[in-house]
């Protein structure tokens, strides 16, 4: 389903339509998250997809079918963003003493780097999966529609992606 197809849905969705409804907003929540993964923190998307989630919930009515559902959408998601920043600026914070312990974080970028290092010796396709399931946390149905895959490729390509990183792992591990 395209981002075309939502201006449909919230048509029927006004009619009363509670199947399309739902159908709505699994595709909306799926843009939502994107959305707010790139201008929050990622303890606050949750939050702020909810939060946009009711607000397009209470105000329905308001969108016209004979305009685009695109910008109405990224309109609810605008406002909500921008209470979610005041709500940061008038969150209380601590001061910061000079005796604040600071992590290494050396394995941590050792790790991610060998690991996207063995990433890039997969297929495109299997690699793109395995880094939204596996790694981002999307779901397999939310990877399918990302990607373009079928749920099922995207299954295959997860199982196949990680066999062959596991067979790569033991190969350089014995010849270590």
């Amino acid at each position: 389903m395209t981002a075309s197809d939502w201006g449909a849905l919230m048509a029927a969705v006004q009619l009363g339509d509670t199947g399309k409804y739902h159908r709505l907003l699994v595709e909306v929540r799926m843009w939502l998250r994107r959305y707010y993964s790139r201008r929050l923190p990622p303890a606050m998307v949750e939050d702020a997809v909810q939060d946009t989630l009711l607000a397009i919930h209470e105000k329905r009515h308001t969108f016209d079918p004979s305009r685009p559902f695109e910008p109405w959408l990224a309109a609810v998601a605008r406002y909500k963003w921008i209470d979610r920043l005041r709500a940061l600026k008038s969150a209380p914070t601590e001061a910061i003493t000079e005796n604040v312990a600071v992590v290494d974080h050396g394995d941590v970028v050792a790790s991610v780097w060998s690991l996207e290092r063995l990433l890039q010796e997969l297929k495109p396709a299997q690699s793109d999966v395995i880094r939204l399931v596996k790694l981002q946390g999307f779901s397999i149905e939310e990877a399918a529609a990302h990607t373009g895959q079928s749920v099922s490729l995207v299954k295959v390509n997860i199982h196949r992606g990680l066999g062959r990183l596991a067979s790569i792992v033991r190969r350089r591990s014995d010849a270590e």
